[in-house]
């Protein structure tokens, strides 16, 4: 196997998150590559001070590359994968680390033809900033062992989960269903507080409790047994928000998925895992 010192990476596309990520790369390699084409000043302005080499299309950057990086908004993966398979990838890693399906990311393997595809997720802020994201991947060991020792040393910790396609793009949806949901809730919460002048009442609630409620997995089963008193108190936070001109369909999407558990009325005998699934369609 090649020295990671001899290795070169290619970014797809050097943004905050992916300039910072090609920066950590560029420690323990002595070439991370970036195609300038088309690209905003700002974007030059990141990668130069990440130390990236432009080069000046993409057919250069996959010819030279050994791991290429692929960290751009998801809605635009599946391209970004379909440009690069244009291009003789053979013995390339492939690294998809935006969030993608499991139907997504097949695609973008078949689009990929000769290329060691690896499943990747970062969980995290921008490193370089005094903060250490986690690179979750999921492929095939070889592949993965070179991402750890990439990265060795640096701000992005690499965390490998398997090998199985699909497992960290699925965690990071899994955690983003709650980290982001709950901040959207967050807002929204305070929104109808301040519409009716109990800001300061509603900090004091949250003040009386601390942690996370994703650290407690018991509490599904709970919340089944009495998601019938909860679902009315949606459709009535959903109205409220509605008639203060704020958007309520989030919160009656919330009953809905409450009254999934309509038949499951004070039972307090479920397991946390006959609860969820009980979720399913």
């Amino acid at each position: 196997m090649t020295s990671v010192e001899a290795l070169t990476v290619g970014i797809l596309h050097p943004g905050r998150m992916g300039g910072g990520i090609a920066a950590q790369a560029r420690r323990n390699v002595e070439t991370v590559l970036w195609c300038s084409a088309g690209r905003s000043e700002a974007t030059t302005q990141r990668a130069e001070a990440g130390g990236l080499t432009a080069v000046p299309d993409l057919d250069t950057l996959v010819e030279r590359s050994d791991v290429i990086l692929s960290i751009c908004p998801p809605m635009f993966a599946e391209s970004v994968a379909t440009e690069v398979g244009k291009h003789d990838v053979s013995g390339r890693i492939f690294v998809e680390a935006n969030p993608v399906t499991s139907q997504q990311l097949s695609r973008i393997a078949e689009a990929l033809p000769g290329a060691t595809v690896v499943d990747g997720a970062v969980i995290g802020s921008v490193p370089g900033t005094g903060k250490q994201p986690a690179l979750y991947v999921a492929g095939p060991r070889e592949a993965t062992t070179t991402l750890e020792s990439l990265f060795e040393g640096t701000d992005v910790l690499v965390k490998v989960i398997g090998e199985e396609p699909g497992k960290a793009s699925a965690l990071k949806s899994a955690y983003s269903i709650y980290q982001k949901g709950a901040r959207v809730l967050t807002a929204l919460a305070h929104a109808l507080g301040d519409e009716h002048g109990v800001r300061d009442e509603l900090m004091a609630l949250a003040q009386q409790r601390s942690g996370s409620y994703l650290s407690e997995p018991d509490y599904v089963a709970e919340m089944a047994a009495i998601a019938w008193r909860w679902a009315p108190d949606m459709e009535v936070a959903a109205a409220e928000l509605d008639e203060a001109g704020f958007p309520g369909g989030a919160i009656a999407a919330l009953g809905d998925v409450l009254d999934t558990w309509g038949e499951t009325r004070n039972n307090w005998h479920l397991t946390p895992t006959e609860a969820a699934n009980m979720l399913r369609r």
